[in-house]
């Protein structure tokens, strides 16, 4: 029987199609990953379902490509030799919310917009990178490791259990939720990360883009809505400066989301107009700016806000900064409105804040040290400069983690992709300004594209013994081929 005629018995006609223009949209995304057409699309509702088209794939020697949701942006759904994408996005099923435990189950399909405002019903929300697109999954999210924007230690990682169809077509569950009969009939309640035995076996399938498996749900922590937030958008004309200024904060545990942007992406986000406002308040900005959002929970709300500003205060007259502004010029008032919006999926209605200005962005990002933030920003600029690319066109984030003992560095490229020319010129840049990165000492946790091939030359102990595993796991290679290192 054809591969199609069988696809069809497990996921039914209308969830399986092979003709071009269906199959075209799943060949590229956001970034400047070559395209690639798939050779069968499938949407599977079930985790029985993605075994059936996993072991029909083994059987065939036919890649699977998962994806999920509405919108990608590292190449990594892009199906690099053809075969059969799995698209995940009726299972968009939000499985339980344990507020006792402070956890929600997800299924792949449930997306950043989904998931946040079915939790405010419950006065909770979920650990959110910055402003993520409201048609982004929120599993993958958690899968890939985006930074939240609350550098507690408690949210480092922020994903707890989870259920993963393996390479060969069976059925695997991390954590406490490997307790047979769960959720069901079991006691356990998923939210312990270890085991089976003493291992964390979430590390194997986060990062591992499709490679290790097909991941059905995610069980990750949740949070209480602050009752009580107090914002203040700090300007600062040197990077240096408001990183000194950052230590001293995290090292005080002092807040709840604090990230640093410069003027492009802080306009970039809260433009109103385009490009009017836009223009004018990336004028009005200072180069720096360090937003810091105090919260005050469910217990003494008021109390840990006068606490938490009392140790902002000591920490800014060590520096001699004598202005703690709760807004920026032009958007007075904005302090009541960012908590929310930095809790929130980016709106629906909106051009999504990276693609207003040109339509795309390539994002280069990695770890690093605090410290050393500003010669990453010196050597991105240098390169950036050498191609041509406006420096008042770049785009910087700076997310602090653990307290401040990490960073997560981002450069953005903004460009127009219908503009052979410009992508030409972003595809050299990024290249080049991503082997500085790397000679730097920048760890690249999410290795997409072209970067992973930098990563995976540096290492070869570690790239053997990753071939190893996914030789045992997946000895058919079925599973996303062509990505990583296999």
């Amino acid at each position: 029987m054809a591969i199609k005629e069988e696809l069809i018995k497990i996921a039914g006609a209308e969830n399986v199609f092979d003709d071009t223009n269906r199959l075209r949209p799943y060949s590229k995304d956001y970034s400047l990953s070559p395209p690639s057409m798939p050779s069968y699309v499938v949407l599977p509702q079930n985790a029985e379902e993605i075994q059936k088209i996993i072991k029909l794939a083994n059987e065939n020697k036919l890649p699977v490509t998962p994806c999920s949701s509405g919108v990608h942006f590292y190449g990594n759904t892009i199906p690099v030799q053809a075969g059969i994408v799995l698209d995940l996005k009726r299972m968009n099923k939000i499985l339980a919310i344990d507020e006792r435990n402070r956890m929600v189950r997800i299924e792949p399909g449930v997306t950043w917009g989904e998931l946040q405002s079915e939790l405010q019903k419950h006065d909770l929300m979920a650990i959110t990178p910055l402003l993520p697109h409201p048609l982004k999954s929120a599993l993958a999210s958690h899968l890939e490791r985006e930074p939240g924007l609350i550098p507690k230690f408690e949210y480092t990682d922020t994903l707890a259990t989870m259920e993963v169809v393996l390479p060969d077509g069976e059925l695997f569950r991390t954590g406490s939720a490997c307790v047979p009969g769960f959720p069901d009939k079991s006691l356990a309640e998923g939210v312990n990360p270890s085991g089976p035995g003493d291992l964390m076996w979430n590390r194997l399938f986060q990062g591992a883009q499709g490679t290790l498996g097909v991941a059905t749900w995610v069980q990750c922590k949740i949070e209480y809505r602050p009752k009580v937030n107090k914002t203040f958008c700090i300007p600062f004309n040197s990077l240096a400066d408001v990183i000194e200024f950052t230590y001293k904060l995290q090292r005080r545990m002092v807040g709840e989301e604090c990230l640093i942007l410069n003027s492009f992406n802080l306009a970039a986000m809260l433009a109103k107009k385009w490009p009017s406002d836009f223009d004018t308040l990336k004028r009005t900005f200072a180069p720096w700016t360090l937003i810091l959002v105090l919260g005050g929970g469910k217990r003494f709300p008021e109390g840990r806000i006068e606490y938490e500003e009392e140790a902002l205060k000591g920490a800014a007259a060590e520096l001699s900064i004598t202005d703690l502004p709760t807004s920026v010029p032009g958007l007075p008032g904005l302090e009541r409105q960012l908590p929310d919006m930095l809790r929130t999926a980016w709106p629906k209605e909106k051009t999504y804040w990276k693609f207003a200005y040109k339509g795309s962005s390539q994002d280069l990002f990695f770890h690093t040290k605090l410290n050393e933030a500003p010669a990453f920003y010196n050597t991105v600029s240098e390169i950036a400069a050498k191609y041509g690319y406006p420096s008042r066109d770049l785009g910087f984030y700076i997310q602090p983690m653990v307290y401040g003992g990490a960073c997560h560095f981002e450069s953005n490229f903004y460009y127009d992709p219908a503009n052979a020319e410009e992508v030409n010129t972003i595809t050299r840049l990024f290249g080049e300004a991503a082997k500085a990165v790397l000679d730097k000492g920048g760890f690249f946790s999410r290795p997409y594209g072209p970067i992973a091939n930098m990563v995976y030359r540096r290492t070869a102990n570690y790239t053997a013994t990753l071939k190893k595993l996914k030789k045992v796991l997946d000895p058919n290679n079925v599973m996303a081929p062509g990505r990583l290192c296999f």
